[in-house]
């Protein structure tokens, strides 16, 4: 055992080593010294090989951080790069100074600061518009400036359409100059970018192009454009946004701040676009924050819904990925590629490659509680359903267990007809078990997504609830039924969960008697269809005795500081209860009384890869539904 010892410790020695020795001891281990992506085939869970290939792709140069330390880099690190539109990402820091120097809000009219704000050209007063734009607008190309960054006219009303604007933009850096009365490239270099290491030589910000170089006596700059710098400072700046605007235990920007900007911004969502003939920001009111660009729609399928970036012209990018700890950043020439129907088309041969590069393995740390799982032997393994799957549970207070079952027909004697929603009944001892088809008039058919399945069983003071799946036929959606004679009759809810496609209940033993508090909880993986992943699960609660209106139903948005769990009634709101990008799929979770532990079990199918015939899955536990949760068991 002491030899063992002497061995792991040597290897300590090792590791810590080479930390040292290719991360420095900057902070928040940002080093010039910095690995070239040849030394190994995998750093800090990264599969290099993979990102060569996002970096042939990429071409120019770039810079990718996982867990806050260098992992890969190409080109020339230090070579200043013309950033072009990533300058509107970089310059929203001066607003979230603003926030937190509590000299504006977000939906502070710009009028009530800024003096002679959007009045060139003279006609902008005619419209009766001015005074209804606020900093919000400004910061999601919402205000209705036509695209060019000098004096231009109002061409809609803010608020109610998504048009691209270099002039709104630039506006914003007029008044925040005017707010503080100072050079804002001197005050982002006292405040942000000193601290994060970035000197002059790496970031440089040109005077104003567009409009005169000063404004009342003071040096203007443009958000539009005109910040050059090097992969390595854009890297820092994402690390800034990715630690959600803290560097070295200091809160720079607010963390609130942040959170919005990585967003999509509700607000905006369902707004028309407009100046875009090339369909060049197709879907961009659904995927634009505050002048950053994200992943919340799910408009790049192999990328984390709660990636978001820079993007420039010629393709200058700080993308950073929350889910994966990533950040990346990248300037060159521009690339060349199909950009339609959308220009995310051109993005995801450089993101998805970064983000299938990450090992995944289990996503939490081991269980405190659960030390291991025996499985029982195959040949213990009963059948009496054969050819008929799904089958969500729960325990009744007639102390049966109530299932329903998808896709076949049930147990002996079969149904003449194969449903894709029948409903079966289950007596007896798990040694000695029958189970007894109930048949009812809402019975469905078809195969595959064209037909309802249950996807969440649960009884509650003597009714039965189910949660069933494509409720649309398409495979998106979920709907809510229940039965208060043991699944003979059913009502249909008649709304529809349309976000989430494979709602389940929490069970808590017989009847819910177990409960643990006056709510039913259901979790679903966040994605409007059955059939697709998702990079996290979802966390919804009602009161039980509210289950059948949807008005009831409250989201899980985020623990606080305490480590207490934070609501909305705003599914828009809705947060993470587990994360694990691009493996959230089905899956179904209980009470454990004995142990006081949630135990989740969590199909595992990674993309490309149909997990119910490869025995790709995990299990879970947490004393707590929001968490934290920990891992029992996982495999591939």
């Amino acid at each position: 055992m002491f030899g063992f010892l002497i061995k792991r410790f040597a290897v300590l020695i090792i590791i810590l080593g080479l930390s040292a020795f290719f991360f420095g001891c900057q902070d928040n281990g940002f080093s010039d010294r910095r690995p070239t992506g040849n030394l190994t085939e995998e750093i800090a869970g990264m599969k290099i090989p993979v990102l060569r290939k996002a970096a042939e792709y990429a071409g120019g140069s770039g810079f990718i951080l996982r867990r806050g330390k260098p992992v890969f880099q190409w080109g020339d690190v230090n070579k200043l790069y013309e950033l072009k539109s990533t300058t509107k990402s970089i310059g929203i820091t001066a607003l979230g100074l603003a926030v937190r120097d509590d000299l504006v809000s977000l939906h502070d009219h710009v009028n009530q600061h800024c003096k002679g704000f959007g009045v060139r050209p003279p006609e902008n007063c005619d419209t009766g518009w001015l005074n209804d734009i606020t900093f919000f607008h400004l910061a999601t190309h919402t205000a209705g400036f036509d695209k060019p960054g000098g004096y231009v006219p109002l061409l809609y009303e803010p608020g109610t359409v998504w048009a691209y604007s270099d002039s709104g933009p630039n506006w914003l850096a007029d008044c925040l100059t005017l707010l503080y009365g100072r050079d804002l490239k001197l005050i982002l270099f006292e405040r942000v970018f000193q601290r994060l290491g970035v000197t002059p030589l790496d970031l440089t910000w040109r005077e104003n192009m567009y409009r005169e170089k000063n404004i009342e006596g003071i040096t203007r700059r443009e958000f539009g454009s005109g910040i050059s710098a090097n992969v390595s400072a854009m890297a820092k700046i994402g690390l800034l946004y990715l630690q959600g605007g803290a560097w070295n235990g200091e809160q720079i920007i607010p963390r609130s701040f942040i959170e919005t900007i990585r967003k999509p911004a509700p607000a905006i969502a369902a707004l028309p676009v407009k100046n875009d003939s090339h369909a060049q920001y197709a879907g961009a009111s659904g995927h634009y924050g505050l002048l950053w660009w994200n992943n919340g729609d799910g408009a790049m399928p192999g990328v984390p819904r709660d990636a978001f970036w820079s993007w420039g012209l010629y393709d200058s990018i700080i993308a950073v990925i929350p889910s994966l700890d990533i950040v990346v950043s990248r300037a060159g020439e521009s690339w060349k590629g199909k950009r339609s129907p959308s220009y995310y088309r051109i993005l995801e041969p450089f993101l998805e490659p970064i983000v299938e590069s990450v090992n995944y393995g289990a996503p939490y740390p081991n269980s405190p509680v659960i030390s291991n799982i025996i499985w029982d032997g195959a040949s213990n393994i009963t059948r009496k359903a054969s050819g008929s799957d799904n089958w969500p549970l729960t325990w009744a207070d007639d102390d049966n267990l109530y299932t329903a079952y998808g896709d076949g027909w049930g147990f002996e004697p079969k149904v003449p007809k194969k449903l894709s929603l029948g409903f079966a009944r289950v007596e007896g001892t798990p040694n000695n078990f029958s189970g007894i088809n109930i048949r009812f008039s809402d019975e469905q058919y078809g195969d595959g997504r064209s037909g309802k399945k249950a996807s969440g069983m649960l009884m509650v003071d003597g009714t039965l609830y189910m949660w069933v799946r494509n409720a649309n036929k398409k495979g998106e959606r979920s709907q809510l039924a229940w039965s208060i004679d043991y699944g003979k009759t059913w009502k249909w809810s008649t709304w529809k969960f349309k976000e989430f496609g494979y709602c389940t209940f929490i069970n808590f033993g017989k009847n819910y008697e177990g409960a643990r508090d006056n709510y039913v909880y259901t979790v679903s993986h966040d994605n409007p269809n059955a059939y697709k992943r998702a990079d996290r699960f979802i966390l919804i609660r009602v009161p039980k005795n509210q289950i059948r209106n949807r008005d009831n139903y409250e989201f899980f948005e985020r623990l606080d500081t305490d480590g207490n769990p934070v609501w909305t009634s705003d599914v828009v709101q809705r947060g993470p209860v587990f994360l694990h990008p691009g493996m959230c799929f089905r899956s179904g979770i209980s009470y454990n009384a004995g142990i006081r532990r949630y135990i989740w079990w969590q199909a595992k199918y990674p993309k490309g890869v149909d997990g119910r015939y490869t025995g790709k899955f995990g299990v879970f536990d947490a004393p707590e539904p929001w968490g934290p949760w920990t891992t029992v068991y996982y495999t591939d």
